[in-house]
């Protein structure tokens, strides 16, 4: 385990994206930045344009180790879980010229890491992410997702590196 890794969590969304970037250093975790992707406006194709470069600027501006991104979750409506895929393909696509590894974890498992449910509510989430990472404000909901998402894999890679499994994470591309 290097000594310091920077990870950005993404949350994705079709009008809201999340993102949180997180420096680890050993074992501890330090806020870099947070915040949203808003593309409500225009047509759904400019809509993934707008997430594709965002989280492509994202990438550059803060030059992350290591890209986390919440899994696609089974969705009551089939149309809104289509258009949840397509949103975190855009997020996915615009980290490839980069370079970086990504890694995706199902909601319930970046839940269970950080509020010790699977089933928690997003206010849970935020109160976490706050305590966790000592914050003197509460972040967006979909923020504190993405910082969740990048706190899931920082306690993974802590996990596996006490345990000597070192790469041995499941997700990564």
């Amino acid at each position: 385990m290097t000594d310091k890794q920077r990870i950005l969590g993404i949350d994705p969304g079709s009008r809201l994206t999340g993102f949180g970037v997180l420096d680890f250093l050993g074992d501890s975790p330090v806020y870099v930045a947070s915040g949203t992707v808003s593309s409500t406006d225009g047509a759904f194709a400019d809509r993934l344009r707008r997430i594709f470069d965002s989280v492509g600027d994202i990438v550059l501006e803060f030059q992350p180790d290591i890209v986390v991104i919440e899994s696609v979750f089974m969705h009551k409506n089939a149309g809104s879980a289509l258009k949840l895929g397509h949103a975190r393909s855009a997020a996915i696509c615009a980290t490839f010229q980069h370079g970086v590894d990504v890694f995706e974890y199902a909601p319930r498992e970046i839940k269970q890491a950080v509020v010790g449910t699977g089933a928690a509510t997003k206010e849970q989430v935020q109160h976490m992410v706050v305590s966790i990472l000592k914050l003197a404000g509460v972040p967006a909901p979909d923020a504190a997702d993405a910082l969740a998402a990048a706190l899931c894999h920082g306690n993974q890679r802590r996990i596996h590196a006490q345990l000597g499994t070192g790469n041995a994470i499941a997700g990564s591309r």
